[in-house]
């Protein structure tokens, strides 16, 4: 038995692509939760939904553990928790569900549940936290279980029903001591099942681990239910100790840094780097940053702390979506960064977003060409999703219609009038990654994904060639066709845009 069971919505093999992807990570949002509760005297247990088959296994969690509390509690560091997946909506409250059915109160945590905290409290739950969730967490069960007293309508950053009644406290201010919270509790991982799924596929396993929390830009597009504008920072003292507790307690061959910003802070980056150094060799990982932030310097930090990877936030090749997007970077920073990234050893992944209001089939050029002229190592392609509390969703909320949410990351529907049709960008999409796969396979397979022998990826490669290079003129000509053909949703432009000035270049900033 344990008195709380903790839980999440999003299950791996509900969102095709990334099961077949095949690289999962723990909830780390989940297990920070565990560890601050278990802090704080609590009897936790976990129920991993990353790799369950259904959300059935939640029940048989709840009858196994028989908690009093069950806490859904989505992981606000991964980033496709910051967007309503429908699939994943419908577990949460199945899972809801369930949990009351066998007498349990139920929270819920989340991205989603912070911008629509009345939907699931019609599914069923008895409280919504709001915002940050660990600290909130904690007191509404010390609260509920009579460990701390105190009346529920004074714990900041919740959502309940009272009689009827819609109540919601006070925000909550987002921590900014990082270094007060304890390590995630690891140990209520199957840490074995998902290094055999890693090993499997990618022949090495990567680990999950956090910095940071929150971005202070501005991006008009980019959600931040949870942090907000704030930006809060670990030490390197501090994320080193944790590194070297991950190596030798589940000795990982890579990690992953789920900020949404790595290094932000000037000479973090460094500072982390020296702390590393006694560690013996470096542990390769992959990170996030943004193309203004990576001088000279800190690249040769990077790559001396063991960097393996850098995804950019490109986001467009048009200075003019850029702009528009309110970005703050520029196509000819992406540019440097990328050769500073690639001179030092550094492999180099862009974020592209399609669909932005006012993009034109030049800008979508403009993107392509960026990309065959920077040769990134991998790419995640987009379109523009509007998320609620954006500026870009205020622009075209009247224009959506009965679809508010794709159903899970593969959907790639535009949910506004865009630019061009859905199946314009459904096939950009494979244009992009059968150009990227073509130039891997003459390149001999590297990148992320080469491997095998010699023998083999030789094979592949000549196979892969072959399939590329006679399948995607046939898709070239399907865009062109697409990007031809009539379509009723014309480019929504941006404030103080004319249709005159989006074909013209927009001055760098």
């Amino acid at each position: 038995m344990a008195e709380v069971l903790l839980g999440q919505a999003y299950h791996l093999r509900f969102d095709p692509k990334l099961w077949a992807a095949r690289q999962p990570y723990p909830p780390l949002g989940a297990l920070y939760a565990a560890a601050v509760l278990r802090s704080a005297g609590h009897d936790v247990a976990l129920h991993d939904s990353m790799l369950a088959r259904a959300e059935e296994e939640w029940a048989r969690s709840l009858d196994r553990h028989r908690p009093a509390f069950a806490a859904v509690y989505e992981d606000s560091f991964n980033y496709l928790s910051k967007m309503c997946l429908a699939r994943m909506r419908q577990a949460a409250l199945r899972m809801i569900a369930m949990a009351r059915e066998r007498g349990c109160t139920v929270v819920v945590a989340g991205s989603d549940a912070t911008d629509d905290p009345e939907a699931y409290l019609a599914g069923g739950a008895d409280h919504v936290v709001v915002g940050e969730g660990e600290v909130a967490l904690r007191e509404l069960l010390g609260a509920l279980s009579g460990r701390a007293p105190r009346p529920v309508h004074e714990i900041d950053g919740l959502c309940f029903r009272n009689g009827g009644r819609l109540v919601r406290t006070r925000p909550r201010a987002p921590l900014r001591d990082l270094e007060a919270l304890p390590f995630p509790a690891w140990d209520l991982v199957d840490v074995a099942a998902y290094r055999a799924i890693w090993k499997r596929r990618h022949r090495f396993h990567s680990m999950n681990v956090a910095t940071t929390r929150g971005c202070p830009y501005h991006c008009n597009w980019c959600a931040k239910p949870i942090y907000g504008q704030r930006y809060a920072v670990r030490s390197p003292a501090s994320v080193a100790r944790e590194i070297a507790w991950l190596r030798a307690e589940y000795a990982p061959d890579h990690l992953t840094f789920m900020d949404d910003i790595f290094g932000l802070k000037p000479g973090w980056v460094e500072a982390l780097a020296a702390a590393l150094s006694d560690q013996g060799p470096p542990l390769p990982f992959k990170c996030l940053s943004r193309a203004d932030l990576l001088d000279d310097g800190v690249v040769r930090a990077l790559a001396r702390a063991g960097c393996r990877t850098v995804w950019i936030g490109a986001e467009s090749g048009s200075q003019k979506v850029l702009d528009a997007m309110e970005k703050g970077t520029t196509v000819e920073q992406i540019r440097a960064a990328t050769r500073r990234l690639k001179a030092a050893g550094i492999e180099v992944g862009f974020f592209l977003q399609f669909g932005y209001p006012g993009e034109t089939r030049e800008d979508v050029e403009s993107t392509l060409d960026l990309v065959r002229e920077c040769r990134p190592a991998d790419v995640g392609v987009s379109v523009s999703y509007p998320l609620p509390g954006t500026g870009f969703y205020d622009r075209v909320r009247r224009q959506l219609g009965d679809k508010r949410h794709w159903n899970d990351s593969a959907d790639m529907s535009l949910m506004y009038r865009g630019p061009f049709p859905d199946a314009f960008y459904r096939t950009l999409y494979r244009v992009v990654h059968k150009e990227l796969r073509l130039r891997r396979a003459v390149e001999g397979g590297s990148g992320p994904r080469a491997g095998g022998t010699p023998l083999r990826r030789g094979l592949r490669g000549r196979l892969a060639i072959a399939y590329h290079a006679a399948t995607l003129p046939l898709e070239r000509r399907r865009l062109e066709r697409l990007a031809a053909a009539p379509h009723e949703g014309l480019p929504t432009l941006p404030p103080g845009l004319s249709p005159e000035s989006a074909s013209r270049p927009t001055p760098q900033a």
